[in-house]
This record gives structure tokens, C-alpha cells and sequence, in this order.
């Protein structure tokens, strides 16, 4: 009974809004910027800073939680967002994530010409290629 209680009371959500939490604006003027959650306004709103965007009220509907927090106090100034952003390093977790990865290959690809799409696409059909050939090779070793 112990361990069915303990499944089904898992937390499903791991990323909450809490200060210090470092959050990505995903629409708006500051859209693709990072940002430090400061204070909560209300149940729609937060204070946000950071060193790339003004302190502001954004949206709840315009953050998307990142998976990094650092440890600011309640209401801060923007020269203590700052050093507590270069002390926890966030510029550089952000790089490493699969995240920004992914918007920055989304972005590449935004800029591709029609023949370098048509390059991509003979490159893909290539490597398919290669891939059911030796698909096929291993089926009939295994045949054997």
C-alpha cells in the first residue's frame, strides 16, 4: 500500500515559478530573451530581470521555465540579478542545453535557401539509403 501511495502521489511537474527562477520569453518585444523571475505579482503576472531584458511584469502566458535557478533574494536589484546570474553561470547552461540547441538549429534552418534545402534533402536520402543497405546486409548474416 505504501509503495502504490508513493507512485501515485509522483510529482508531475518539476519546474515551478519560485524567485531566482530563470525563465525564457517566448512572445512580446523580449521574445528569445532569458530572465530571472524577481517577484510574483499575481497569479498572472511575474518580475522579471535580467541582463538582457528590463525589470518588468511579464505575462505567465509568455515564460516558458527553464530547468535553471539561481539563489536571489525576494525582490532584489537588478546589480545583485546580475552577479548571481554570472556566479551560477546561466548564460552557459543555456548554451549547453538541447533547448538552445534546438532554436538555434530551427534558426538555421530558417535561413536555408532553396538549394540548400535541396543539398539537405540529397544528403538525407543518402544516408537512408546507406542505412537499409546495411540493414540489409546484417538481415542476411543473421539468415546464415
Amino acid at each position: 500500500m505504501l509503495l502504490l501511495s508513493a507512485i501515485l502521489l509522483k510529482m508531475v511537474y518539476k519546474r515551478f515559478v519560485e524567485i531566482g527562477r530563470v525563465a525564457f520569453v517566448r512572445f512580446g518585444q523580449d521574445e528569445g530573451k532569458l530572465c530571472a523571475v524577481v517577484d510574483i505579482v499575481d497569479q498572472n503576472r511575474a518580475l522579471v530581470d535580467g541582463p538582457n531584458i528590463r525589470r518588468q511584469a511579464v505575462s505567465f502566458k509568455f515564460l516558458h521555465l527553464t530547468g535553471v535557478v539561481i539563489n536571489i533574494g525576494h525582490g532584489c536589484g537588478t546589480t545583485a540579478v546580475k552577479k548571481a546570474w554570472e556566479k551560477e553561470g546561466v548564460e552557459e547552461k543555456w548554451r549547453q542545453s538541447t533547448w538552445y540547441k534546438k532554436l538555434q538549429m530551427k534558426a538555421t534552418r530558417r535561413q536555408l535557401s532553396d538549394f540548400d534545402r535541396f543539398k539537405l534533402m540529397k544528403v538525407k536520402q543518402r544516408r537512408s539509403w546507406l542505412i537499409k543497405m546495411e540493414m540489409g546486409r546484417l538481415k542476411k548474416a543473421q539468415k546464415k
